[in-house]
């Protein structure tokens, strides 16, 4: 009978094959553990770029605040004064204010640089919140508050820097890009998600500034970590010989479809949270809509793990409309029976359309602006989104208490309609 050749009792086991002779036949048994290489994933090639690990965890910290600020400012005035009605005002007032200031940061980020720019800016809108929080603290008069909030808006756009860093990181690479966009895109996702849920935690289990406090510390940590990896920032345009952004063609067309969308995320904001009130569930409005934020989430990074066919001009009007069909789930159930659980998984469902949309958004966008000004036309793009989310917000509102809670679910469906039509509308060319 064969015998393997044996190994000495003191002696590790042989790493190379162990013979054995059967008539005239030597066999080679190997019985060294197979080891199988997987490639890499998309996001761990992504991460794997020089540079992009330290600049994502400073731009996700400063990023964070996003969705803390808002919710911070309404719960602390709201908690001290006793008025829902002027902590609104004053958050609508500090996002009319970044609506036109923002895309002057951008412009200056462009021009001389992020980490030049970037900085002071934030270190201004830092002082902004602090100002409020000492305005409310010490009972300062109404008109202060919205001197301090508007002090805010020349926060920078971090995500649109961390876009335009990938942009310069991944030139040429379009499915690299994509997955960037992509993974940019679950990032705002998982902020606004987290966001409002950490700043009311912090406001009812603390003392109602530590919301805002905390978002401070976030932002200007944040920022310096980012700003300080300065090998990955995007080389400076002191004097750029490219159009503004909103003069590129297909640019305010884009615009306009950035209004609509955001008149999504604002009407269905503000919807939910009557809705969740109606059936006596306010507190588990906040829950209800992360899940939205976790559909879309969950979306954006299968999205940038795949390669979608045909350019992105042709797969928006694509992408709108499973949008805009995915809308009306919560429509249909807040009509047919208002179970919260039931518009809770249907916003769930209905979520999972956005980041797509959002993530070919803003490759049109990139594709669209002119070299130098990349930062400026994104921030362009939040703009529409932000001037959308306040329409949203007040169409919503007055649908709310003029008709009903479930009729005003319609307003979301409504506006992703017009973003629909609004890409089938134009020449092609546009799109």
């Amino acid at each position: 009978m064969p015998q393997p050749t044996p190994a000495h009792p003191s002696r590790p086991t042989p790493a190379s094959p162990l013979l054995a002779v059967t008539a005239d036949t030597l066999v080679a048994a190997d019985f060294r553990p197979r080891v199988r290489h997987r490639p890499p994933g998309p996001y761990r090639r992504l991460l794997s770029t020089p540079g992009a690990q330290a600049f994502t965890i400073g731009n996700l910290a400063a990023r964070l605040p996003m969705g803390m600020f808002s919710v911070s400012a309404v719960v602390m005035i709201a908690g001290t004064r006793g008025s829902y009605a002027l902590a609104g005002a004053v958050t609508a007032t500090g996002l009319a204010a970044t609506a036109l200031v923002a895309p002057w940061t951008a412009r200056l980020v462009d021009r001389y640089g992020q980490a030049r720019v970037a900085v002071p800016a934030t270190l201004f809108a830092a002082l902004g919140s602090v100002a409020l929080l000492l305005c409310v603290r010490h009972g300062a008069p109404a008109w202060t508050l919205f001197a301090a909030y508007t002090a805010t808006a020349t926060t920078p756009n971090t995500g649109g820097m961390a876009r335009a860093r990938w942009a310069h990181l991944l030139e040429g690479d379009a499915d690299a890009l994509h997955t960037a966009n992509s993974f940019e895109q679950a990032t705002d996702e998982l902020c606004y998600m987290f966001g409002p849920v950490l700043a009311a935690f912090l406001c009812t289990a603390l003392f109602p500034e530590a919301g805002t406090l905390v978002g401070v510390v976030l932002l200007v940590t944040g920022m310096l970590l980012f700003t300080a990896q300065r090998a990955t920032e995007p080389p400076a345009r002191p004097r750029p010989t490219a159009k503004a952004p909103f003069r590129a063609p297909g640019i305010p067309s884009l615009l306009v479809v950035c209004l609509a969308m955001g008149g999504v995320f604002g009407a269905m904001e503000v919807v939910t949270i009557a809705f969740a009130d109606a059936q006596g569930h306010r507190a588990a409005a906040g829950l209800v809509l992360a899940l939205q934020a976790a559909g879309s989430c969950a979306a954006g990074l299968l999205y940038g793990a795949i390669r979608p066919a045909g350019p992105p001009e042709h797969r928006l009007p694509w992408c709108v409309a499973a949008m805009t069909a995915l809308l009306t789930l919560p429509l249909l159930a807040a009509s047919l029976g208002g179970s919260l659980p039931l518009l809770a998984l249907t916003l769930l469902i209905g979520g999972m359309a956005t980041a797509p949309t959002m993530v070919t958004t803003m490759t049109l966008v990139q594709h669209r602006t002119p070299e130098g000004r990349l930062n400026e036309g994104m921030t362009l793009a939040v703009t529409g989104l932000l001037g959308g989310i306040a329409c949203g917000s007040a169409a919503g509102g007055w649908t709310v208490e003029h008709v009903s809670p479930t009729a005003a679910y319609g307003i979301p469906v409504t506006a992703a309609a017009t973003a629909l039509l609004l890409t089938l509308l134009p020449a092609r060319r546009t799109w």
